[in-house]
């Protein structure tokens, strides 16, 4: 059974960006060794938090969540109904069902922004009715508590911007819009530094900025290549500069580049 514990170390686990397998025992027959609903989690290290029975079983169900978390383009989900004698090896004469379920940073949709201004205020409110994970990163925590009260949308609170870059993990989309071109710059080169594989990187401003934010990203060393890939007026052009219509703008962006990375072949529209 889902406990508050194992709910808080889901939400740890997400925190950290660290990829994990969800084991539930959805039915059971005969001599089993856990009871039906219960749940267990798995890193690729092995079993984090729960149990579905011990031993035997959970070696069984550690190798099934290691191959679900690195299988590259397979499904995130299986079925599976183990006869514990012959398959497992225990003594058991039961045979249980296992509802595996994978979570991995670089295959959801994350989208990490950073500022909880007028802009995020909207966008956010956008993003929280998609099916996708929003982290808002923001030094004040007075404009965090304006976010949305959504299951899909996280406040979190820094002492400065960059702290948050933690956040960031393989596959996230970013979206920089925060008091200034100081606390942005700084943002960018951090994510530069640290290395996570972006769907996206987007930055809030005009062309004239996008123009001097390049020249100093630039004069601090950072990657020719990482600097061509930021998106710099962010968002589409599709109505005017209030900040619901850049919001709408920003999410129509965002999603396009969500479709395109899901159809490779395609081509980037």
């Amino acid at each position: 059974m889902l406990d508050i514990g194992f709910i808080r170390e889901i939400e740890r686990l997400r925190g950290e960006n660290t990829p994990f397998c969800t084991a539930t025992i959805v039915d059971g027959r005969g001599s089993i060794p856990q009871i039906v609903g219960a749940s267990a989690l798995f890193t690729r290290g092995g079993l984090r938090y729960g149990t579905v029975g011990g031993g035997a079983i959970e070696a069984r169900c550690a190798e099934i969540a290691a191959d679900l978390l690195d299988s590259d383009g397979g499904a995130p989900t299986r079925f599976e109904r183990l006869k514990l004698n012959d398959d497992v090896g225990m003594a058991c004469a039961g045979d249980v069902s296992l509802y595996f379920e994978i979570f991995r940073p670089d295959r959801h949709w994350s989208v990490v922004v950073f500022g909880a201004g007028h802009v995020a205020q909207k966008l956010c409110r956008f993003l929280a009715e998609l099916d996708c994970h929003v982290v808002c990163v923001d030094t004040r925590a007075e404009w965090l508590d304006r976010m949305p009260r959504a299951a899909n949308v996280e406040r979190c609170l820094v002492d400065a911007y960059t702290d948050g870059v933690v956040r960031v993990g393989d596959g996230a989309m970013v979206v920089v819009m925060t008091m200034g071109h100081a606390a942005d710059i700084d943002i960018v080169e951090a994510i530069a530094t640290s290395g996570p594989a972006l769907r996206y990187l987007g930055v809030i401003g005009s062309a004239s900025k996008a123009a001097v934010m390049r020249r100093e990203l630039a004069g601090r060393g950072v990657d020719g290549e990482f600097i061509g890939r930021i998106v710099c007026p962010v968002g589409d052009k599709v109505g005017n500069n209030t900040p619901g219509e850049i919001a709408v703008g920003i999410v129509s962006q965002l999603m396009r580049h969500r479709e395109a990375a899901a159809a490779p072949a395609e081509g980037t529209p």
